[in-house]
């Protein structure tokens, strides 16, 4: 006996650290949302490109397009052209378009369209980068400035990160003599990182610039530059206005290095203008999107994956075990007496067509009239198959007439009564009416009432739809509810009703 005792319960251990740990990683490791009205941002952003096709010459334009390896998913992309071909490479790290026509007359209009989130991109792989560079040449004036503002950053910087943010904020201080000839006058931010590049590879220090999109509601956007350094284990980015490290989370990077956003070859007057918008999503919504276009597996293995006409009926039939958890419970502790464990369950998933006030009163009718019939069937000592049989025909037939007068008095509600599952009514008849032989009228009585009670609660328990997205989106949490339900199977204890009822032998 000790051991059966021990085993059941390692076995129900098991089964509910199983239940707990894999419904620990979807929330926690996967991030499927807790709730169905959880939303996540989704970002839509439209680059339009606009240029002058020039007549009789092939048109072949390239643009970059941010590389999808990075802290957002990309969910959707497209390219949206007329008559051009379109081809996406890889380059130096970086994605290139490139849209071509053979011939192209006018005012051309192309555009690229990104769709992404930050939700479920997962950790990044971090790529290395050079640790040191040649120095470039300069001489004369420049290299006499650039050493004099070395001079001071080499004192006041202690490593790489340091070393970087203090040569921005020399380059920065347009009152310097120095930095004034080195910039020649320009004080653009594209001058300006050209100086620091040129500062730094004196110090061998490499240095890349980095074009981003700055994700904000406002609808038109412009690249914005920042620069970055690998010190020998992270890329670190620095703003080139302030020297500040560490790239914002708002930003998207667009493309690496030098080169312009667009080349053109036949075309003049190119022009990029970005749009961005902001929209809230289902989080549930936004998983399956997920799973349908990248390599995240987050749903695949969920019941989300079946047709979504077997998913609806999967919500139903998962809620199942909760409603006999409910009749487990009124049973075993608080003593109700039903027809039997799975009537009321199946009574209560009737429930959900007629809604409660008028699937009890349906169910009270037909139930009441069925009893009377089967009185009547007695005294004709019929065997019990063909008793059930027209019972069943009667109900049918009963059913057919409330479903009729509903209809010519308007309360189409009563139309839904045809959804209750006849051969449980039947059989609800014939164990109502066995009851009532065997232990009396008021017996019965009392386990009609009891089992209207539990299919009524265990139907309003079935139908928070909080509940019912919860249990369909992490069905492992059935298998905590299994370990409780073993747990009850070993109660020996008394029940709820039983303490009412032997209260005086208590008190002696």
């Amino acid at each position: 006996m000790r051991s059966l005792n021990l085993h059941l319960k390692v076995l129900i251990t098991l089964l509910v650290v199983a239940g707990v740990l894999i419904t620990g990683y979807q929330i926690f490791i996967l991030g499927i949302p807790v709730t169905e009205d959880e939303t996540e941002d989704l970002w839509n952003i439209d680059a339009k490109v606009e240029f002058q096709a020039s007549p009789r010459e092939p048109v072949k334009l390239q643009m970059f397009v941010p590389p999808l390896v990075q802290d957002y998913v990309s969910l959707h992309e497209s390219f949206i052209s007329n008559n051009y071909g379109v081809n996406v490479n890889r380059v130096d790290g970086n994605r290139i378009v490139t849209w071509s026509a053979r011939r192209a007359n006018g005012n051309q209009t192309l555009y690229y369209r990104l769709a992404l989130t930050k939700r479920y991109s997962g950790e990044q792989p971090n790529p290395k980068g050079p640790i040191f560079r040649d120095s470039q040449i300069v001489e004369g004036a420049e290299k006499i400035a650039a050493e004099a503002l070395l001079a001071p950053i080499r004192q006041h910087s202690a490593d790489v990160e340091t070393f970087i943010s203090e040569a921005i904020k020399r380059v920065n201080n347009t009152n310097d003599d120095n930095v004034r000839l080195l910039l020649g006058g320009d004080a653009s931010a594209e001058n300006k990182a050209r100086v620091v590049d040129l500062l730094l590879s004196i110090a061998h220090v490499p240095l890349e610039r980095v074009h981003t999109i700055r994700l904000t509601s406002d609808q038109a956007q412009t690249p914005e530059l920042w620069l970055r350094s690998f010190n020998g284990q992270n890329w670190l980015y620095f703003s080139p206005h302030t020297g500040q490290q560490g790239l914002p989370a708002d930003r998207l990077i667009w493309w690496f290095g030098d080169s312009p956003l667009i080349s053109l070859e036949g075309g003049r007057k190119a022009q990029v203008t970005f749009t961005l918008n902001n929209n809230e999503i289902n989080a549930i919504r936004l998983a399956q999107r997920a799973d349908e276009t990248t390599d995240a597996s987050l749903l695949e293995y969920s019941l989300y994956g079946l047709p979504l006409q077997t998913q609806q009926t999967y919500q139903i039939m998962i809620m199942i075990p909760l409603g006999v958890l409910v009749i487990l419970i009124l049973r075993n502790l608080g003593g109700l007496q039903t027809l039997g464990t799975f009537t009321p369950v199946l009574i209560a998933l009737a429930f959900r067509e007629t809604q409660l006030g008028f699937g009890i009163a349906l169910f009270t009718v037909i139930t009441a009239m069925g009893l009377m019939l089967r009185s009547y069937l007695e005294h004709l000592k019929l065997q019990m198959l063909p008793r059930l049989s027209v019972v069943l025909t009667f109900v049918v037939v009963l059913i057919a007439v409330i479903s009729l007068l509903s209809h010519k008095l308007g309360l189409e509600r009563g139309l839904s009564v045809a959804l209750f599952p006849m051969v449980i009514l039947t059989m609800t008849i014939e164990r109502l009416s066995i009851t009532w032989e065997e232990r009396g009228g008021t017996h019965a009585f009392k386990v009609a009432i009891g089992t209207l009670i539990a299919a009524t609660l265990a139907h309003l328990l079935m139908s928070i739809e909080e509940l019912t997205y919860f249990v369909f989106t992490f069905p492992a949490v059935l298998l905590v509810l299994v370990g409780f339900m073993l747990a009850m199977g070993r109660y020996r204890g008394y029940r709820l009703t039983e303490l009412f009822r032997f209260k005086a032998f208590l008190k002696d």
